[in-house]
Parts: structure tokens; sequence; C-alpha cells
């Protein structure tokens, strides 16, 4: 039987090596030519392409940390929505330079943008600019029912003074006269408030909070042309600085300072109105309260809502017995430039926070100083720092675009641009309005 297998086996492997059975040579050639340079493309593509299954990995792997991402921020937006205002006012007033705040925007900042807008938007709502009347250039309503008449009962605000300045100085397009013979002033004009928030609203603010807002100019540009784009030194009007190169421009320093003592309303200048109040609401009626100066004001008030926040400071009315600074804030919407690059650098020095809410298409903001101002080169500020045409903005800028906004029109007039209660809707719809 071994030998029978031993046979089959040798006839078996013969049978390999049959000549028909073996292949030629020239099918063996064609059978292992090189490939084609096509052909070498498609099998390295196919390489590189990853497997289906890795693919579908990577996308349900950046899936899954798009979602942890989305989680992580909106457990962090509750957090912020769930903090209370009278746990961190502070850093709402720019304890911090609002550094982590503005983007995305904090929904406590937003409210209280909008808030203190508001504010400076009763100024213009309260203002008489009829010139058939003869209350033309005065508020329309009492003290006492200052809010009320506005729709704002629920401010929480008291207000404690009127504020007035004399119409006597170089800004015809920014003061408004009565056309009547027999007028209530022919040279005062009501250009703000001072109001003090009540016992409830300081429960919830967290401090008893000094507002002082600024009129400024609600349909008409042309008070910028009236500008003298001269700056000239701050002390010069006995506001008190320890250096002699602060400038700031001089028709907002007239508006803040000058003052007519033949005039009823305006026998103080503004500055005078301002310091007094501030101090005896300070020192006086709330001296052993937590206490907050906050100024805010559009446009042209927007630079006298700076003035008065340096002249605070810089006075020293906010600092108490117990040397205990009280502080002050300023948010402005579309303000202008006010003063050169030392005045930034003391209005810093002393501490004063300062947050600025401009439209990018804005040209008030843009004025004075066309020709150096921050945007120059530091060297060329620095040189031209003495020049009366050098002008600085301060503070931290909050910049709005209404052209991002479906309810804006976008060919809108430069007056659209500038308008206070457009500012206000960007910052309500800060989602869709930011850049």
């Amino acid at each position: 039987m071994a030998n029978s297998l031993s046979n089959t086996a040798l006839t078996f492997t013969r049978s390999l090596f049959q000549p028909e059975k073996q292949c030629s040579l020239s099918v063996l050639t064609q059978k292992f030519q090189p490939a084609s340079p096509r052909i070498l493309d498609q099998l390295s593509t196919r390489r590189l392409t990853p497997p289906p299954a890795v693919s579908k990995t990577k996308e349900a792997l950046s899936s899954i940390i798009h979602e942890l991402e989305r989680e992580e921020s909106t457990a962090k937006n509750k957090q912020r929505n769930e903090r209370e205002l009278a746990d961190c006012w502070s850093e709402m007033l720019g304890e911090d330079d609002w550094a982590g705040l503005l983007d995305p925007m904090d929904p406590l900042l937003r409210n209280e943008l909008i808030r203190y807008g508001v504010m400076a938007q009763a100024c213009y709502d309260a203002f008489d600019f009829d010139p058939y009347s003869k209350y033309c250039g005065s508020c329309r309503f009492t003290r006492r029912e200052f809010f009320e008449r506005l729709g704002m009962a629920e401010a929480g605000y008291d207000i404690t003074r009127y504020l007035y300045a004399t119409s006597n100085i170089n800004l015809p397009n920014f003061f408004k006269n009565s056309r009547w013979p027999k007028v209530w002033s022919k040279n005062a004009n009501w250009i703000g408030y001072i109001a003090v928030s009540n016992d409830e609203t300081s429960k919830k603010l967290g401090r008893r909070d000094i507002c002082v807002a600024w009129r400024g100019t609600v349909t008409r540009l042309e008070w910028v042309a009236d500008l003298m784009d001269f700056l000239r030194p701050i002390s010069s009007d006995k506001i008190p600085s320890p250096d002699p190169t602060v400038r700031v421009e001089s028709g907002f320093l007239d508006l803040y300072t000058d003052k007519d003592e033949s005039c009823k309303y305006c026998k103080f200048s503004a500055r005078e109105q301002i310091l007094t109040e501030v101090n005896r609401l300070i020192n006086e009626v709330y001296p052993k309260e937590e206490v907050s100066v906050t100024i805010t004001g559009h446009s042209l008030g927007g630079a006298s809502a700076l003035l008065s926040a340096y002249d605070i400071v810089e006075t020293g009315i906010n600092v108490r017995g117990d040397s205990r600074a009280v502080p002050v804030c300023v948010f402005t919407f579309a303000g202008p430039r006010v003063g050169n690059a030392r005045f930034k650098a003391r209005l810093e020095l002393l501490g004063v926070k300062v947050l600025r809410v401009v439209n990018v298409h804005d040209v008030v903001p843009k004025s004075p100083g066309l020709l150096v101002n921050e945007k120059a080169h530091p060297l060329v500020i620095k040189m031209a720092e003495n020049f009366p045409w050098s002008y600085v903005h301060v503070g931290v800028e909050l910049a709005l675009d209404h052209k991002n906004s479906p309810f804006l029109r976008h060919d809108g007039d430069l007056v659209c641009a500038h308008n206070l209660e457009a500012h206000l809707h960007l910052l309500d719809g800060w989602t869709m309005s930011c850049y």
C-alpha cells in the first residue's frame, strides 16, 4: 500500500510540470507590467482617503466635542443670568475694565447699559424743542413727576436737581430758544439732571447710585461744525489739575464752566451745580452708605459726562472722611473725543472707568481730531500731544454696527447712525448687532 501511495504522489508531481500546464513567458510579462501613472494616482488617492468607518468616527467625535462646548457655554450663561447685580455691581461699573464681559455680552452688563442709556434718552424725551413754546429750551416736567410722565415710574430713581447751562457760548446748534417775546429764560437751557436710586432700587443694585444724566443732540449734527477744534488747558477754567499739559476741547469746557450771574437758572455754572449736589449727596445725605456715581450722556452729553467725571475725582469730592473713595463710572453713547493724550492718562490715573458705546458708521465719535488721534503711531501722538488739534479717545470701546440689524435702514443718513435709540436697539439685540 505504501508503494501505491508513493506512485500516486509521483504521478501528481509530474502532472504539475507538464508543458501544456505551464504559463507562457508572454503571459507572465503581461500580468506584471508596470501600472500607468493615471492608475498610480488613483491608487495613491484611494490610500489617502480614510476608510468610511474612520471618517464616521471623526465626525461623531467632532459632534460630541461641539455639543460639550455648547453645553459648557450654556452653563456659563446660566450662571451669569443667575448672578445678582447686588453681588457684582462693581464689576459692572468697570472694576476690571469690563474684561470678559463684552464678547460675549454679559447679560447683566447689557441690562445696565440699556438702563443708563434710557436715563440719557429721558433728557431728550423731556426737553421742550418747540420754538413756538414760551418754555422752549426747558424741561417739560417738574422733578417730582419727571419719570412718571415719561412712563418710567418703575425706574426707581428720584431727581434731586436739574442742570442748566448758559446759551451765551459758541454752540448755537445745541441750544434752543423760543420765538416768544416773553420766555422762561433768555440765556439758559436745561441740559440734564441728577437722580438718586430709592431704597428699593438701591437694595437691588447693592449700593446707593447717584446718576448724572446729560442731554446731547438728537436731530442735528451741525454742532460738530461749531466745535473750535482747539484744545486748551483744563486748569484755565479753575478745574484743578497738577499737570498743565492736560487739555480738552474749548467748546466743551465753555459749556461746562460758563455761567451768567444775571440769570436765575444759570447763575452757577453746570460745573458748580454738579459738584455741589454730588458732594451733598455723598457726604451729607448718605455718608454711611455704599455709594456709586454713574454718569451717562449721548453725543455732546457724552463729552460733558467725561468732563464732570474728571472734575469730581480730581477735586476729590468722591473721597470721604475715612479716605474711602466712591467709585465713579461713565457710560457714553456716540460721544466725541474730548481731550489730548495727557487728559486720557490723567483720567486713567484717577481711576475713572469709562465705557464708550459707538456705532462704527457714526461720524461724531470720529470727531474732533481728524488729523491726529489714538489711531496714529504712538510716536506721532507723543510728538503732537502739546498741539491744539491732537485728540485721543479714553476708556474701553464697545463698537456696534447698525447694518447688521434687519430692523434699521442700512442706507440711512448720518443722523440715523448717531441716534441714541438705535444704539439701544443694537444693545438689546446684541447677538445680531455686534460685528
